[in-house]
């Protein structure tokens, strides 16, 4: 039986992921077993400069931890070798970064779930998440087809108003003095 003082350090360390996985938008977890060190540092400063934690946690914690939060369904993957990303803002970002290198790990890395909008997601959901196109990429996308309408809409008003009498619709009414 531990001792009180690593039971209640214990209890913090559970607090405390508890905390950052209430906060996170989107978290992925990996087996990062085989994974060389040169590996891990380029992966580890990849997720930093994205803006995602990191961290290698003990599997029984991160069980405490998700049932804390209401992600019980993670405790089935929980075995092996265990680390868990955390994004606070993007739900993408930790998923797209994260299957990709698992697709060029040969099965030395993997990704094992993940949870994004309060739900649990397995790994093949996690991998179809790190296709999608980051936040700023489908504001993007959003934009460019409200433009494409806008345009069409006004191209269609500028040919009726040419049609009706040769004037744009501003032009035709004279201002009120």
């Amino acid at each position: 039986m531990p001792s009180e003082k690593i039971l209640e350090r214990k209890k913090q360390v559970v607090a405390e992921l508890s905390e950052k996985i209430r906060a996170a938008a989107a978290g992925v977890v990996v087996d990062y077993k085989g994974i060389n060190v040169a590996d891990d540092t380029k992966l580890r400063k990849e997720l930093r400069e994205a803006g995602v934690e990191y961290t290698v946690v003990k599997n029984s914690l991160l069980r405490f931890a998700a049932q804390e939060v209401g992600y019980g369904d993670l405790s089935s993957v929980l075995e092996g070798t265990t680390a868990i990303a955390l994004s606070k803002e993007d739900q993408v970002i930790a998923a797209k970064i994260l299957s990709k290198y698992a697709e060029n790990s040969n099965g030395k890395f993997t990704v094992k779930a993940g949870f994004v909008d309060g739900g649990v997601i397995d790994a093949a959901k996690v991998a179809a998440l790190g296709k999608l196109p980051n936040k700023e990429g489908l504001l993007s996308m959003l934009c460019s087809a409200l433009q494409g309408n806008l345009r069409g809409l006004a191209v269609a008003l500028n040919a009726i108003a040419e049609k009706e009498g040769g004037q744009a619709p501003a032009e035709a009414a004279p201002a009120a003095e």
